[in-house]
């Protein structure tokens, strides 16, 4: 008897068969995985986002209300770490498994009193004596939005935004940042929301030192009974100052000294202070001043670092400023002078001290640096000025009389190269009578203005402070990596069984800061 011939073209379909189940095996693993994933990107846990309001109002109660108080889950919860096994080409696939990009960047806020924070913005009618400064707590300290750009600033992403509020734009902003923790044993870096410039800046003037201090013992005092003091003793610890250095570093009891205390309270000599100006002590950091452009998303930033590549500008240099006739040293009378006396169309002033001062308007501010090819940046009454950020960003090439203006403060920020971006006159010079800005400024070839337009163009998203809402790196990025890198190294110093706090607030140390960013070799040509 024959045997019965099989089909071939049936062992054919179940071959195929069985190759079709297993991809759609395979395909349900895959989802499966992926499903599990997706909810904790990267092992991280979203943070919830806070709204960003461009609505004008001005009942004082209304601003206040939107500071609200810092709230965010945690972003690494114990269910985080739990495995979920899957078995795939005999291997274990785990949430433990998958790298957290927060490492070593965890960042916890302390929940301060409010009288520390946002009960000093229920006084903003006095946070300066001269000024209402309440229309600057609008849109999360960025102040009111720019409602006629008169074609010279981009139609949006631009504020009246006042200098003094760092302090609370840098807390709104800090929502989102992405590495955020609610357990303090998880962060590397304690952020202190401790308004100190705007407190210290209600008794300036006409107070004694107790007032002055007040805020500043009771915070220290507070820090000492958390827990999270215990860990590093502060060294951890930062804090954001919306003034300069000089207003907290006040060393004696006497009246008639200025500014405060903070800075040489025992607490706040382990903590690091970020301020718009730091002094020479090591446990603080300069930070760009705010200025005008706050955008919301890096095309923005791109379309207007564009347009001040490419403006033609009509004069070689520009000063906005006043003299100060009464300041021992100051240089700005003979600046002023000398720009006066340029040329027709070398120099271009802007009179801060006129009637009508359009010096804190910020259309009138770009549409002068927008035009000039160099923006003269003296000592006012300290070392740095707003005006030097406001000339980066208006592609205005920046001109120094001070290594203390710029080279040894913005040192997380500005190239080692001076020269590639910046021109330095020393003050000694202009004060001697020995210079002329004009003939200076004049030696540099198109070309060469040309390249350095270039370099300080790169710079503008380093030195902005975005919309809370964007996620591009600006100057608060900038700021919290080096912090958090910071204290890092205090933790290794301190796991080697060494003393952390040696040099950790040492003064004197204008040269070591100049050296780290302008390199030993062009030190001395600063002085």
């Amino acid at each position: 008897m024959e045997k019965p011939i099989v089909n071939g073209s049936h062992c054919h379909n179940q071959l195929w068969f069985i190759i079709r189940a297993s991809f759609v095996f395979c395909l349900v693993l895959l989802c499966l995985d992926y499903s599990v994933l997706s909810g904790v990107k990267n092992g991280v846990f979203p943070l919830v986002s806070q709204s960003f309001s461009g609505s004008q109002k001005t009942h004082n109660a209304t601003q206040l209300a939107a500071i609200d108080e810092i709230s965010v889950p945690n972003p690494i919860s114990n269910d985080a770490h739990r495995d979920f096994p899957f078995r795939e080409n005999n291997y274990n696939i785990t949430l433990a498994n998958v790298t957290d990009p927060c490492s070593g960047k965890y960042i916890y806020v302390h929940r301060l009193p409010t009288r520390f924070n946002k009960g000093v913005l229920r006084d903003c009618r006095n946070l300066i004596k001269w000024f209402n400064m309440c229309p600057s707590l609008m849109n999360s300290g960025f102040g009111p939005k720019v409602v006629k750009p008169q074609g010279v600033l981009s139609r949006k992403n631009w504020f009246e935004t006042n200098q003094f509020m760092l302090e609370l734009i840098f807390h709104q902003r800090i929502k989102q940042y992405k590495c955020l923790t609610n357990d303090s044993s998880m962060a590397s870096a304690v952020y202190v929301p401790f308004y100190a410039g705007l407190d210290v800046g209600r008794y300036l003037w006409g107070y004694n030192t107790s007032v002055r201090d007040s805020a500043a013992y009771g915070v220290a005092d507070w820090l000492r009974k958390q827990h999270e003091w215990n860990r590093m003793f502060g060294q951890d610890h930062f804090f954001v100052a919306g003034r300069i250095a000089w207003d907290f570093r006040r060393q004696t009891n006497n009246e008639s000294e200025w500014g405060s205390k903070l800075m040489n309270l025992p607490e706040f000599m382990n903590i690091t202070m970020l301020s718009i100006e730091s002094s020479s002590w090591s446990n603080e950091f300069a930070i760009p001043y705010p200025t005008y452009f706050h955008p919301l998303r890096n095309i923005n930033v791109v379309h207007w670092q564009k347009r001040t590549r490419t403006r033609k500008r009509r004069y070689l240099f520009c000063f906005a400023g006043a003299p100060r006739p009464t300041m021992k040293g100051s240089i700005r009378g003979e600046i002023i002078n000398q720009c006066l006396s340029a040329p027709n169309r070398t120099c271009k002033f802007l009179d801060c001290k006129a009637e009508g001062n359009k010096c804190d308007t910020p259309v009138e501010v770009i549409k002068v640096f927008r035009d000039c090819n160099f923006c003269l940046q003296p000592p006012g009454d300290s070392y740095t000025r707003r005006s030097t950020f406001d000339s980066i960003i208006s592609g205005c090439i920046p001109v120094f009389f001070h290594p203390y203006s710029a080279y040894a403060q913005y040192i997380w920020y500005f190239p080692k190269n001076y020269t590639k971006y910046s021109v330095y006159i020393p003050q000694n010079d202009i004060k001697n009578g020995n210079v002329s800005i004009n003939r200076v400024l004049s030696r540099f070839s198109e070309h060469r203005i040309s390249e350095m337009r270039k370099e300080v163009v790169k710079l503008i998203p380093k030195v902005i402070y975005a919309n809370p809402k964007s996620r591009f790196e600006d100057a608060i990025d900038i700021a919290l990596k080096k912090v958090t890198e910071r204290v890092n190294k205090v933790g290794e110093v301190m796991k080697e069984g060494k003393d952390p706090s040696v040099d950790f607030a040492a003064g004197n140390q204008w040269k070591l800061k100049l050296a780290g960013i302008v390199g030993d070799q062009a030190l001395e040509t600063l002085f």
